[in-house]
């Protein structure tokens, strides 16, 4: 399926506003990349090498890490291939939150009857849980 630019920015805007109704934390566009970096790609990511890959500088990057790990979504480690660096790492919380933007984006990339059809199985299900 071949997706317009306009057909991709709706489903970019219908999984932002589907995730601000979650509980999970808020996150700065340079927060939500350098999870994303970490948490969807395999391999080792430095405070250096992600700063290279997202083009921004490695104090920017060091603060985004401050806040993800304030957060528990990313934890740094020690390199042990090299002692001057840090490894950057998802954390079990940050892997759920990459899960469920995922589930998110592919909820928005339904056809808008699909997702209509699929809510109203779910109101009607509840309501059918409720009733028990």
């Amino acid at each position: 399926m071949k997706l317009d630019s306009d057909r991709l920015l709706t489903i970019l805007q219908s999984t932002i506003c589907a995730s601000v109704r979650t509980n999970a934390p808020d996150l700065s566009a340079r927060q939500l990349a350098v999870l994303l970096v970490i948490g969807v790609g395999q391999g080792m990511h430095t405070v250096r090498g992600l700063a290279a890959r997202l083009n921004i500088s490695k104090p920017a990057i060091s603060r985004s890490l401050d806040r993800l790990c304030v957060l528990g979504l990313a934890d740094r480690a020690p390199d042990p291939r090299d002692g001057r660096s840090v490894l950057v790492i998802p954390t079990v919380a940050g892997l759920e939150h990459v899960a469920e933007l995922r589930q998110l984006l592919q909820e928005a990339a339904r056809p808008p009857t699909y997702r209509r059809t699929a809510r109203r199985a779910s109101r009607m299900e509840m309501a059918q849980m409720a009733a028990e």
